[in-house]
């Protein structure tokens, strides 16, 4: 079936049932269940170590068969499905969790044999009935945090699990464009907000207008989640723009608005030099950096009162020259030994 380009239900029930099915189905129906939710020459822009990846066999076989592997009983849980349309394009982001016994080592993090949940946040733009590009954001990081490894200065943040959105969202409901527009205004109101920053105080951008009073911030692991906005600042922001006081992003590959949820990202969204010390607890390395992120926001009564945030922490620190998988080499009793 080909999706005309407003089409977006259609594509949110594809995309939604499609991939829950790819990621519980039996190994040898993996093949089966990619082709029918993922054209054959699909490009991949998945988190490090994956990284990009041109064609559907390259994604099952480098990406999805090596998660079946090493997670027992596998399976996905969405907490948010959104759709929209971005550059004539039909979009479809989602955000949730692959769940599953950690029975087998991924990408050199070592298996717990205990139940793990994988977060992730994706967006997928979708050409003639299936997903003809994808960006994924699992949270490798957090896998080894769940593993018991911890490569990293302690966060600032609170880290766990991501909750479901509260509120009277639904993770997958109808598309409702209507209601989308307003949240996304409201969004981009805020992101201008961001843009006022004067390079010396946080009170230069008047955010509190666009958040709710309690709201909830759910970063990436390494730096946490926080609450209300003094938790945000101090767990994030000034972190953030102390490390990067010249950051620019806005740079999306998707944005979509879908009743109370709103989603962006790009790949890079945001770049920027680091210039400044302490951010993850590391001193500044003067080197220019694209950051991998994702917004998934929830709006409530006119203001925003979830934001999850997918990042590629681990890519972001190799840019910076700390290379996260040496270290958990190191960690597992095999360090490098030469030059």
């Amino acid at each position: 079936m080909a999706f005309q380009s407003g089409d977006c239900d259609a594509a949110k029930r594809m995309v939604d049932a499609g991939l829950a099915r790819l990621a519980s189905c039996e190994p040898a129906n993996l093949t089966a269940a990619a082709a029918a939710v993922f054209s054959p020459d699909c490009r991949f822009h998945i988190a490090h170590p994956f990284n990009d990846l041109d064609g559907r066999d390259a994604g099952v076989e480098t990406f999805f068969a090596p998660i079946k592997r090493a997670l027992h009983h596998c399976s996905r849980t969405h907490a948010i499905v959104a759709a929209g349309v971005f550059n004539d394009a039909v979009m479809v982001a989602v955000m949730g969790h692959y769940r599953g016994t950690f029975a087998r080592d991924l990408a050199g993090i070592p298996a717990n044999h205990k139940p793990v949940w994988l977060r992730f946040g994706e967006i997928h733009r979708i050409a003639d009935g299936r997903i003809a590009e994808s960006w994924m954001l699992p949270d490798m990081l957090d896998l080894i945090r769940q593993a018991g490894l911890w490569p990293l200065a302690p966060s600032l943040g609170a880290e766990g699990m991501w909750p479901a959105p509260g509120g009277n969202a639904r993770a997958l409901s109808p598309v409702d464009a209507e209601a989308g527009r307003a949240s996304f205004d409201l969004v981009l109101a805020m992101h201008a907000a961001l843009g006022t920053f004067d390079g010396r105080t946080l009170e230069s951008m008047d955010l509190a207008p666009y958040w709710a009073p309690d709201f909830a911030w759910y970063g990436p692991a390494g730096i946490g989640s926080s609450l209300g906005l003094d938790g945000f600042r101090t767990v994030h922001q000034i972190p953030f723009l102390t490390a990067f006081p010249d950051r620019r992003g806005g740079q999306h590959v998707g944005r979509i608005g879908d009743g109370d949820f709103v989603v962006t990202g790009g790949w890079p969204s945001v770049t920027a030099t680091h210039s400044g010390d302490g951010w993850l607890g590391m001193p500044a390395t003067g080197r220019p950096v694209g950051m991998r992120v994702m917004d998934f926001y929830r709006c409530e009564n006119g203001l925003i009162a979830e934001n999850w945030v997918p990042l590629d922490i681990i890519d972001l620190l190799r840019q910076m020259g700390y290379d996260v998988f040496a270290r958990l080499a190191h960690l597992r009793g095999h360090p490098r030994t030469s030059l």
